[in-house]
């Protein structure tokens, strides 16, 4: 329903101007000339110029004028001076409404180049998730905030490292270009590190480390690692980032929390110390949502937030992918529309055969 009312709008508007000059040419050959409705013809290419090209707006100018000359002689009014000011009304808003469509015409091919670089953009920084590492599935989903974006300050990124699967998501403070700057250097930092480090507490160091050298004043990054290897559980390492959820083989979901809150990315040169890693069961037929403060702080129109927890059960479906596009369907009807914050979800399912494993055994 969303998508048809503004092709509706930019129908009436494709139909606005000829039907606006029938409009005035009834209403006069009805009224006569007392009542002056020859200059209001001038609305023809006016609305012209809102939707359409410079040319179409032209042609509709000189119908305009075509009209206001066949009204004037039906009316007498050229023995007067209403008929050619009638004419001149006509002129000067086709030329104004014309330059107004060009430069219109303009503003949106810039606008097209920059939605263009910026998609690209998106899929160098944002790369498309495997759908397989190592014993899981993963699906993603990215909602941005504002409807025209491409690109944000959420991040996320899985990698199958020799140490294990390794995930993160993080949530840049700000916006704009300075925040995608900033992902930018996070995954980055990640991508190399993920294959480098033998735990999540080296790796996290190598982040933290990259971070403060771009970040200055009291930005951050909050993230959340984790890292899947041979054994069934998920290793944890929280820098102030909202905590997973677990969703369990019977549909119960849990959120995991550090046994201590660390700062946030940028912040932790700062202080004493960083996180320290926790890790929980995470057996085959479970998941696991790693996801940003969009999701679970996105609030519906008395102020609530959204029910993350109550919503597992909407994970069931047999695609991780459609799984995860129900949840964020259901998220964008709490809040009647996008998140007021950008939303990542990043979600990952352990086959229930994992390598190693015979089908037999359960």
């Amino acid at each position: 329903m969303a998508a048809k009312k503004p092709q509706r709008s930019q129908t009436l508007l494709v139909r606005l101007p000829a039907v606006v000059m029938a409009v005035v040419a009834a209403g006069d050959l009805l009224t006569g000339p007392g009542v002056g409705f020859l200059p209001l013809a001038s609305l023809g290419p006016a609305f012209a110029g809102l939707a359409g090209g410079w040319r179409r707006t032209a042609w509709y100018g000189l119908a305009a004028l075509l009209l206001c000359v066949g009204l004037g002689l039906y009316d007498g009014l050229f023995q007067e001076r209403r008929g050619f000011m009638a004419m001149v009304s006509v002129v000067g808003v086709t030329g104004a409404s014309v330059v107004a469509a060009v430069m219109r015409g303009r503003r949106e091919a810039e606008l097209a180049n920059v939605r263009s670089i910026a998609e690209v953009a998106q899929r160098v920084l944002l790369r498309p998730v495997p759908l397989s590492a190592g014993p899981l599935q993963a699906a993603v989903s990215y909602t941005s905030a504002v409807a025209e974006a491409r690109i944000g300050g959420d991040l996320y990124e899985v990698v199958s490292s020799p140490h294990g699967v390794r995930m993160i998501v993080g949530d840049v403070q700000g916006k704009g270009l300075a925040a995608v700057e900033t992902a930018a250097v996070v995954l980055g930092a990640f991508r190399e590190a993920a294959h480098d480090e033998p735990d999540l507490v080296g790796l996290g160091e190598r982040l933290e480390r990259s971070v403060s050298r771009v970040l200055e004043g009291e930005k951050f990054v909050t993230a959340v690692l984790a890292e899947v290897g041979e054994r069934h559980e998920a290793v944890f390492l929280n820098y102030g980032h909202p905590p997973p959820m677990v969703v369990r083989e019977d549909g119960t979901a849990h959120f995991p929390k550090p046994p201590a809150y660390a700062p946030p990315l940028g912040l932790g040169m700062q202080s004493s110390g960083g996180p320290k890693p926790f890790s929980v069961g995470f057996a085959p037929g479970e998941q696991l949502l790693l996801y940003t403060d969009g999701v679970s702080e996105a609030r519906d129109a008395n102020g609530d937030f959204y029910p993350l927890g109550e919503r597992a059960y909407l994970l069931k479906q047999a695609d991780a992918q459609d799984a995860l596009d129900a949840l964020r369907e259901d998220l964008v009807r709490h809040t009647a529309g996008p998140p007021h914050d950008d939303a990542a979800m990043l979600l990952l399912r352990y086959h229930r055969h994992a390598a190693g494993e015979s089908a037999g055994e359960p």
